[in-house]
């Protein structure tokens, strides 16, 4: 059951970040170039997700560490599967620039922002002074 809340957490997190990718492109764009704009993203976009994490994280019930790692991944893999999906085959993107995000050698912060995003469960617990169980 944890696992189809983390579901719907997941849908409103992709929703608040594809808002957040609206408003990078229309202001923050152009004003530090689309590359320095995502780059700066990643880093907010991290807060917001945090943000929506500490909200639901009681309602998740996911009451181990084990668990909220396991939320954490999933988290992940979707929004690996959101942005390839939408990215490549939606809108058509080349895979260089789909992946350019990702190689941190080239300034791409976004594989930092998805391990954050891994581990962002177990945060969120540990702050609202729930502190998960060992499994």
């Amino acid at each position: 059951m944890y696992l189809l809340r983390a579901f719907v957490v997941w849908l409103v997190i992709i929703g608040v970040e594809t808002v957040h990718g609206i408003f990078r492109a229309l202001f923050l764009a152009p004003i530090l170039g689309d590359f320095s704009a995502r780059q700066v993203a990643v880093g907010t976009g991290s807060l917001l997700i945090f943000s929506i994490a500490f909200c639901f994280i009681r309602w998740l019930h996911a009451e181990t560490t084990l668990r909220l790692f396991a939320v954490g991944l999933l988290w992940v893999g979707l929004t690996l599967l959101f942005e390839f999906g939408l990215g490549g085959l939606v809108l058509g993107l080349p895979w260089e620039r789909l992946t350019e995000d990702y190689n941190l050698t080239r300034g791409g912060f976004l594989g930092v922002g998805l391990l954050f995003m891994a581990v962002t469960p177990v945060l969120a617990a540990r702050l609202r002074r729930k502190a998960p169980r060992s499994e």
